[in-house]
């Protein structure tokens, strides 16, 4: 695993384990009260996995000396690197206590010539290395042997410690130009769902209220026998909240046939029609492309009269009330509304003409949110992509004093 780069003058390639000492960790008996509960740190890969920062300092459980004793644990000391090594393979802290890990995890604890943030940003840049050196047939581990051979870039601690500060300032500047993207997808989408409301909220003249039940024919859906092949694989799109994952359905998970329409209770709703889900996935709303039977989670929403209510119109006005639809949700296990709560749900019609104005306006505005939420999309890719063009640098050599 020799680097192709050539290295600057003064840096050498070195092992990890022999610029490290790596340590194995281990769990207690949980059956044993006596092992838990104390006062020493204990840390895990899904522990790890949860941080938002490089260092950790506290951990959900605590072990006794007892069950340190008891365990292959061992006492990692401050300042050392804890990594994930399975389950996955990657997870990365700098442990600002002394603590101790579970079996899924490696304590690595850099000799006094290396610095710990160096070794940390060296080995943030090597997760897919690291995942490529795992082994095993039910989940890869990357064990000792394997981490200890890793070679790693090694400058002077001076040399280390500038590396350092410089991707501080360079990663702190990044984080700061994500968080105002994030910021700014954020007030894109949020300007995009106050208008929809207020659309909704400000009736003008000429609108008339009325309960869907009153305007729609609300339909159910049911699923056919999973037991028969002959229901399955037809040419019907048949519909469950997994196809839900764009505003208009154009194809679906599964294909059914006519006689499994005819033997369940699935209906097909008619093209370009709303069907909205009223069990798992409460609150999502689609479109239909092609005429589509549906299972029992979903409802098909047809206009009586398109004369009266468009479904572009329906489908907007379900948009803006979809947080409502989840807060009526009941259910121990999974939330869900009942079909005469559907019925009753009130909606004010504008004319036809007005209908299509609202509708216009709302598409238009949609368009320039999507594009707007594309190019910020974009832009987190891009500063991602850049921090590690940045890391890549740092350990081919590209960022010493000459080459700042």
């Amino acid at each position: 695993m020799m680097s192709e780069v050539r290295l600057p003058v003064g840096w050498e390639e070195k092992k990890l384990e022999g610029v490290c000492e790596i340590i194995n960790g281990g769990t207690p008996k949980t059956s044993i009260k006596e092992y838990w509960d104390g006062d020493i740190l204990w840390i895990t890969p899904k522990d790890l996995g949860k941080l938002t920062t490089k260092y950790v300092d506290e951990t959900p459980r605590q072990i006794t000396e007892l069950g340190l004793k008891k365990s292959s644990a061992k006492i990692i000391p401050q300042n050392s690197l804890i990594l994930s090594t399975r389950a996955p393979i990657g997870h990365l802290a700098i442990n600002k206590k002394e603590m101790a890990t579970n079996q899924g995890c490696r304590g690595i604890i850099p000799h006094k010539n290396i610095d710990s943030l160096f070794l940390f940003y060296f080995l943030s840049k090597s997760i897919a290395l690291l995942n490529t050196l795992g082994a095993g047939a039910t989940f890869k581990e990357l064990s000792t042997y394997s981490l200890g051979s890793v070679e790693v870039p090694i400058p002077s601690l001076h040399e280390q410690k500038r590396i350092v500060a410089t991707l501080d300032e360079a990663f702190e500047n990044i984080t700061k130009a994500k968080e105002n993207t994030e910021k700014n997808l954020k007030n894109a989408k949020e300007m995009f769902e106050s208008y929809l409301q207020s659309v909704f909220e400000n009736k003008g003249e000429g609108w008339e209220e009325k309960t869907l039940g009153d305007v729609c024919e609300v339909i159910g859906g049911g699923t056919p026998s999973k037991a028969n092949n002959d229901f399955y694989g037809g040419d019907i799109c048949w519909a469950t909240v997994r196809d839900m994952k764009r505003e208009i359905i154009t194809d679906t998970e599964y294909k059914i046939t006519k006689d499994a329409v005819k033997n369940s209770s699935t209906n097909i709703i008619p093209k370009c029609n709303v069907i909205i889900a009223t069990r798992v996935g409460l609150g999502k709303i689609c479109l239909i492309k092609h005429d589509t039977a549906i299972n029992q989670d979903l409802r098909g929403i047809v206009p009586i009269n398109p004369k009266i209510l468009s479904v572009n119109f329906l489908y907007s006005w379900f948009k803006s009330i979809a947080h409502k639809i989840v807060e009526e949700g009941t259910g121990a296990t999974v939330q869900g509304v009942k079909l005469p709560f559907i019925k009753s749900l009130h909606i004010s019609i504008p004319p036809l003409t007005q209908q299509q104005s609202i509708v216009g306006k709302l598409d238009a505005l949609s368009q320039e949110t999507k594009k707007l939420e594309a190019i910020y999309a974009q832009k987190i890719t891009d500063l991602e992509e850049l921090k590690k063009s940045i890391l890549q640098k740092a350990f081919n050599g590209e960022l010493t004093e000459e080459s700042s």
